[in-house]
């Protein structure tokens, strides 16, 4: 994937690339595995190596809920973030339906080939700069969507330096900014 440039995916196509992936094409296997991670990654909106590296004993119970401490191996920036309930019975019945212990990784496989894989189904359905990013970068737009055009909330969730770089990773473009200052003229 070297120079170019990852798209979100749409709600449609996280669908279809999860599905496909769970039952396999004419040229690749499912992949329940890497399935798996991809859809952490898009719900949780870490990257790829960072889901990679999790195991059940990282998911700490915090008084009903659940929480989760990790260092970001990208930036080395300590995160600690709620776990959904939701989320953590998904990641729990995968770890048991694969025998998978609490101190052992829950993907124990590498990030290249994850990338492979992923690149497989993107060329099977048709889809073009798609990589592993694209399901953290669908995290991010379906949060800005979902809540209001809460890009500081995106920011957050994201640890990024600066509001900028969150408006330049989910694709709010001066376009955008002009289209919706046009469609916002309340002239009396």
């Amino acid at each position: 994937m070297a120079n170019k440039t990852t798209v979100a995916l749409t709600q449609d196509q996280y669908k279809e690339m999860i599905e496909t992936m769970k039952t396999g094409g004419c040229d690749f296997r499912s992949n329940e595995r890497i399935a798996t991670a991809l859809v952490l990654e898009a719900n949780l909106g870490l990257r790829i190596e960072d889901i990679l590296s999790l195991k059940l004993e990282d998911i700490i119970s915090d008084g009903g809920r659940y929480r989760l401490n990790i260092t970001e191996k990208k930036t080395s920036k300590k995160r600690t973030f709620t776990v959904p309930v939701a989320i953590y019975n998904y990641i729990k019945v995968y770890a048991m339906d694969h025998g998978i212990k609490e101190n052992e990784l829950l993907f124990p496989i590498g990030e290249r080939a994850v990338q492979k894989y992923l690149a497989k189904v993107a060329d099977y359905l048709g889809y073009e700069n798609i990589g592993t990013h694209s399901f953290r970068k669908f995290f991010a737009t379906e949060i800005y969507l979902n809540n209001d055009y809460n890009i500081v909330l995106v920011q957050q969730l994201l640890q990024h330096s600066s509001v900028a770089v969150t408006q330049k990773y989910i694709g709010i473009s001066s376009e955008m900014q002009e289209k919706a200052l046009e469609g916002h003229i309340n002239l009396i």
